[in-house]
């Protein structure tokens, strides 16, 4: 655990997430609740870019949460609070494909909802194409073009969340991308 000095200021008692996120060295402690008042809806994002269902990946980031706030004077010792939280979502999604218990739900058809209609405007319904899209594809391809794409981080994050080599990231990127072309190309308009 970090401790401040005791001359420290009453601001320097919290320091905000984006000081955290860009890297600025200020000293005290992060806040839990500012962390997942800034980076929580990102998080979320990430996660249903990596798992089929949108509800699941708001669950799994809510464990993930969890998690973190349990371990958080480890978690907020951290070098980057966000890397490491972002590698706990991708790392809880992995887990959550490799449970068997979880592959299978059995419902009552009535129960099963289709996924919302577009509200009629046409980006609405291209996102949720291309989201279907990006469903369809294996995990470690959807990963590296949800990562490099929704989340706008360069190869070597990438990799090293994932961790894999760059060359590895950008096979998979490129592979993701064919992947979607070919399924764009053969889905009628």
């Amino acid at each position: 655990m970090v401790r401040q000095p005791a001359d420290a200021s009453a601001d320097d008692a919290h320091r905000s997430v984006s000081d955290q996120v860009i890297g600025r060295d200020v000293p005290g402690p992060l806040v839990f609740e500012e962390f997942v008042a800034s980076r929580g809806p990102a998080l979320v994002r990430l996660a249903r870019g990596l798992l089929r269902d949108p509800y699941l990946a708001e669950d799994v980031v809510q464990d993930v949460l969890g998690r973190a706030l349990l371990q958080w004077a480890r978690v907020s010792a951290a070098h980057d609070v966000d890397a490491y939280v972002r590698r706990m979502v991708v790392n809880a999604c992995t887990s959550w494909f490799r449970r068997a218990a979880r592959r299978e739900r059995v419902t009552d058809s009535v129960l099963v909802l289709d996924m919302p209609s577009g509200d009629g405007s046409e980006n609405r319904a291209e996102r949720d194409q291309l989201i279907a899209m990006l469903r369809r594809l294996p995990a470690k391809q959807r990963a590296v073009l949800v990562l490099r794409h929704y989340e706008g981080l360069p190869d070597s994050e990438i990799a090293v969340l994932l961790k894999c080599s760059e060359v590895t990231v950008r096979s998979n990127a490129h592979r993701g991308l064919a992947k979607m072309r070919d399924m764009m190309t053969s889905v009628p308009a």
